[in-house]
């Protein structure tokens, strides 16, 4: 079966007037099947994220790994670079913050670099590390930068959401109403964070619980939302909530345990599934209209099971789904087939179709930044 990567959204590059969904089961997928690291897609997969202009960033805390998942030559490029249990992620364009065990690491885009790398000419951002900041172990979850540039982030283990200082580890902003202390104790697993309008405003947490990792009695379906512009929760029951997001004027997020893309009325909390994904859903982001989600196996020893999805008896996949937000419809997937089982984040990179990530090496000690009010007294040999 040969999958199409039409689909139809005003606004959007088009080439057909309808959504085109694809069969996970019968797809045509290409790339290795047996090796680590390995992974296959469906054949539409890279034109699907060359007409919406951008690629993918997964972070996977399982494999150590943040795989850059790229458009080339009608394939995904699948790039890895390796950091220590690496999970939330932020961009805003000129910078990428990802949250690892116990630092907040910070890279900014210097596309000047790419002249450098060895395929010269096709990246078209080069994003090198310039700042990193202890935290200590607060496992970290999800993060974003607001309107003015300030980074926030999930601290799950003191379930508060931060942001960071020049001298302290972390900066605790707001905290749920249930919890009554600052304690790394993870008492109620808070994990999702959600911006509108530039600010921090939504998040998601696993149970409405104040104690030593109280949340895990009802995980199954204790999850809740949260305004935090008011400290109102919205919903609750949710199965393992993740990922909150407010985009093109609705509140999305993933319930996890059931494996469902969902929106909900930030009014009424009001739960409407919008498509349901054959693994643990956590990590989203949208190019157009499309969401992408990020999928994960679960093994039988993570303490995420005991779910609805675990008592299903179909395969979990891992990896990342391509859905249409208005049919609700599969489009496309990227599925690892080795090595990658869990992923925690999904970053799209709007506008970036061949970015490169650099923490280490030669590339790194022998790039320098200066303020561009210096450069007419910079003089290389």
């Amino acid at each position: 079966m040969t999958s199409s990567s039409s689909y139809g959204n005003p606004g959007v590059v088009q080439t057909a007037p309808a959504a085109a969904a694809v069969d996970p089961d019968q797809a045509a997928l290409t790339g290795p099947v047996e090796q680590v690291l390995a992974s296959v897609h469906t054949s539409n997969f890279p034109d699907l994220l060359k007409q919406l202009r951008g690629c993918l960033v997964v972070s996977t805390y399982q494999a150590g790994k943040l795989v850059l998942l790229r458009p080339q030559d009608g394939a995904i490029n699948t790039h890895f670079r390796s950091f220590h249990r690496p999970m939330g992620m932020a961009c805003d364009g000129q910078r990428l913050a990802l949250g690892t065990i116990s630092q907040i690491l910070e890279f900014r885009n210097m596309p000047a670099v790419a002249g450098r790398l060895d395929e010269s000419g096709q990246h078209d951002a080069v994003f090198m590390l310039r700042r990193v900041h202890v935290t200590g172990g607060i496992d970290i979850h999800e993060m974003a930068f607001d309107g003015d540039g300030e980074l926030w982030f999930i601290n799950t283990a003191f379930s508060c959401l931060c942001t960071l200082d020049h001298v302290s580890s972390f900066v605790p902003r707001w905290r749920p109403s249930f919890v009554s202390h600052l304690s790394p104790q993870d008492r109620c697993h808070l994990n999702g964070l959600g911006m509108r309008d530039g600010k921090p405003r939504y998040v998601t947490a696993l149970g409405e619980t104040n104690g030593d990792r109280g949340w895990r009695v009802n995980k199954r379906d204790g999850g809740l939302l949260i305004d935090i512009q008011d400290n109102r929760i919205i919903c609750r029951g949710l199965s393992m909530p993740h990922s909150p997001r407010w985009y093109d004027g609705r509140l999305w997020l993933l319930e996890s345990g059931r494996g469902a893309l969902v929106t909900i009325d930030p009014d009424t909390g009001e739960r409407t599934d919008v498509a349901r994904v054959p693994g643990f859903a956590r990590g989203l982001d949208f190019l157009g209209p499309v969401a992408f989600i990020g999928l994960s196996q679960l093994r039988e020893t993570n303490a995420f099971t005991d779910i609805p999805i675990t008592e299903d008896n179909a395969e979990r996949q891992s990896g990342v789904w391509a859905v249409h937000i208005d049919s609700g419809q599969t489009i496309g997937l990227l599925k690892f087939t080795g090595g990658v089982r869990e992923i925690f984040a999904v970053q799209a990179l709007a506008g970036l179709m061949m970015p490169e990530v650099i923490a280490e090496g030669d590339l790194l000690a022998s790039s320098w930044s200066v303020p561009d009010e210096m450069l007419p007294q910079v003089q290389f040999c």
